[in-house]
């Protein structure tokens, strides 16, 4: 048979609906059998002592076993998908043996690398990331649109791709993902298109540098970043510094609430602001282990949720004096920018580029520094989370 006669053969034989597709409604389903199973147990009548407590062991149980369920779903229908997407989602051998195998998985975005740090310090940043991700117990998955086509888990030479070539991969956010795909191009994902191809491949945790959010003056310009309504509608939890003090953190936090996102500092009690540990604003919540923010990750999923979660990770102590230097030349950056009347799209590269000046390359240590960290705590919370 010729190469040609299989491609045919191959797409006459694709199905309709991917089995991601199918999950949202598949996992409806197992919530409301849960739900019925729970109504009958709650409705045993004790002919004896300690058989109530019987009844809810079998609540228990029955919850737990919904939870599982969908787990096992979404891992066994995304790697499926891997196989007969055909061109739609393509899955890395080693990332499609954790997810059949049930062990951890830890999502990365691909802007960082092409769009956040110049070369070659991006590729050298990724691949320390991808390395403390595997030191901590779990299978690193870089996500990006090669050519055209997402991938979930990238190799070396991808990686390479992606950081040499820099800004001029196309940075894809949700909005982005369906033209840059029709186009064939190489794009980059931020969080957003991240947490959608993660949840897809059924990756329940991702690990980035920060958030975006609410932007000074957005109650004005209404410049709200994608990422905080895709936290509200994908079961994805994001671990990260927090979001950039050059944002509107208390607008930020009250969106995601309005958003329904749970959202922690992990062994704090205030939100961090990225390069500092201190936003002045106080956590919604405070995790102080990865079996707890497991648990909580079990729950969104038995419960049917359907979004998902902002774990804010305080950068080290001992990168805190540069994070300090860089929160200071944030504000200088913000004074400027107000003195130069800049809005819009103009607003954020300036104060990026200008910081960098400001602190000569300290932002960046810092920015690999509390990567880097973020990846460890990440990796750790995806182990507790695959050994429950």
């Amino acid at each position: 048979m010729s190469a040609r006669d299989a491609e045919q053969d191959t797409e006459n034989a694709r199905p309709g609906p991917s089995w991601s597709d199918r999950l949202p409604a598949l996992s409806t389903g197992v919530t409301q059998l849960s739900n019925n199973f729970s109504s009958i147990a709650q409705r045993i009548t004790p002919a004896r002592n300690g058989e109530q407590e019987d009844g809810q062991s079998w609540q228990r149980r029955i919850a737990n076993l919904s939870g599982q369920l969908t787990g096992a779903l979404s891992s066994a229908f995304g790697s499926a998908d891997s196989a007969t997407a055909q061109g739609q989602l393509v899955i890395s051998p080693d990332v499609i043996k954790a997810l059949r195998e049930n062990t951890a998985v830890v999502a990365l975005e691909s802007t960082i690398i092409s769009h956040g740090m110049p070369y070659p310090q991006n590729l050298e940043t990724a691949r320390a990331v991808e390395a403390v991700v595997r030191q901590h117990g779990a299978t690193p998955a870089t996500i990006a649109i090669l050519s055209g086509v997402p991938h979930i888990g990238l190799t070396g030479a991808e990686l390479e791709l992606l950081a040499s070539r820099g800004p001029q991969v196309v940075k894809t956010s949700r909005r982005d993902l369906a033209l840059v795909m029709a186009k064939g191009l190489d794009g980059a994902t931020t969080v957003s298109a991240t947490m959608l191809l993660a949840a897809r491949a059924g990756i329940q945790v991702f690990v980035t540098g920060g958030i975006g959010g609410v932007h000074r003056g957005g109650e004005v310009t209404m410049d709200v970043s994608a990422d905080l309504t895709e936290l509200g509608r994908t079961p994805v939890t994001v671990v990260c510094a927090g979001v950039k003090s050059i944002l509107d953190i208390p607008r930020t936090l009250e969106y995601l609430e309005t958003q329904g996102v749970c959202v922690a500092a992990y062994g704090a009690d205030e939100f961090p602001a990225f390069f500092t540990r201190r936003s002045g604003c106080a956590a919604p919540a405070r995790i102080d282990t990865p079996e707890l923010a497991a648990a909580m990750i079990r729950h969104s999923a038995r419960l049917g949720l359907g979004s998902g979660a902002v774990i804010g990770v305080p950068i080290p102590e001992e990168h805190a004096a540069a994070g300090a230097k860089v929160e200071q030349a944030s504000q200088q950056a913000l004074d400027e920018a107000q003195q130069k009347s800049l809005q819009g799209s103009e607003i954020t590269p300036f104060l990026l580029g200008r910081i960098k000046e400001l602190t000569g390359g300290e932002s960046l240590k810092a920015n690999i520094a509390l990567i880097k960290n973020n990846a460890a705590v990440g990796a750790q919370i995806a182990s507790a989370l695959a050994a429950s």
